[in-house]
């Protein structure tokens, strides 16, 4: 039986990569779905589409925004009614920058900062009203390997997913007794879109070439020597929704092949 069938769940960014990965993964569960991001809108609806006939679940596409907080909010609100519960927030929605940071410009600075960090803030105020009226609900957030440690030229991104870590632990404090849980998901370098897209800008801040920089800079951080795939990050989605995750709470967990052991 499908552990999540009477749930229902929301991913921001989650038109392509690691958000379209956990967005599968809960519908394989039975949970229905609001994917959201940008993108082709043709493209768009057939990964929705998709996703309903896979699975047998309710999918919808919001295009909100999240560099714009109300957009969020009505986000929120909209998925909530669309299926009378907002059951599970998955903030996922994410970009990256590669910048010495005497060099770093101040708008990437910004887009990072909100997106990465402050959206989630945004989503998880209005969710949580309806999770604690209900007394269950799952927070999760991607954040990174980044969130616990630093590498040079990544300022704005290093900063904004120390910052998850710092939200996901207060709202896991505060909702403790509610039967909310608050969580992240910390993923080494996975082989996504966001990842292939900061290859230049490392190859140009390093001097590096492009394989040096996949072996030498990106795999040299894990042990294993191996990308990190979506559908493990997905797997432990999943997992922090079921119940057998009810006493995990204000964790920040690494799916990291080993770097954040060294």
């Amino acid at each position: 039986m499908a552990r999540l069938s009477s749930r229902n769940a929301l991913v921001t960014g989650s038109t392509s990569g690691i958000g379209l990965a956990i967005a599968r993964a809960l519908a394989a569960e039975g949970a229905n779905v609001t994917i959201n991001g940008f993108g082709d809108a043709d493209a768009i609806e057939r990964e929705r589409a998709g996703i309903e006939k896979d699975f047998g679940v309710k999918c919808r596409y919001s295009g909100a925004n999240m560099m714009v907080g109300a957009e969020i909010t009505a986000m929120i609100y909209e998925a909530e009614e669309a299926f009378g519960t907002l059951d599970i927030l998955v903030n996922n929605a994410g970009i990256q920058h590669v910048a010495p940071i005497d060099e770093f410009p101040d708008d990437k600075w910004e887009a990072i900062t909100r997106i990465n960090l402050i959206a989630s803030f945004y989503a998880i105020k209005a969710a949580l009203p309806g999770m604690k009226q209900r007394r269950w609900g799952r927070i999760i957030n991607t954040s990174s390997a980044h969130a616990l440690v630093a590498s040079p030229f990544k300022s704005a991104y290093v900063a904004a997913k120390h910052g998850v870590t710092g939200l996901i632990k207060t709202v896991a404090l505060e909702v403790a007794e509610h039967g909310i849980t608050a969580n992240a998901i910390a993923p080494g370098y996975v082989w996504t879109a966001l990842v292939e897209k900061q290859i230049p800008d490392t190859m140009k801040a390093r001097g590096l070439t492009e394989e040096q920089v996949k072996h030498d800079v990106l795999l040299a951080a894990q042990p294993t020597k191996e990308f990190v795939t979506v559908d493990e990050i997905a797997a432990v989605a999943v997992f922090l929704c079921s119940d057998a995750a009810r006493q995990i709470t204000g964790t920040t967990l690494p799916v990291d092949g080993g770097w954040t052991a060294q």
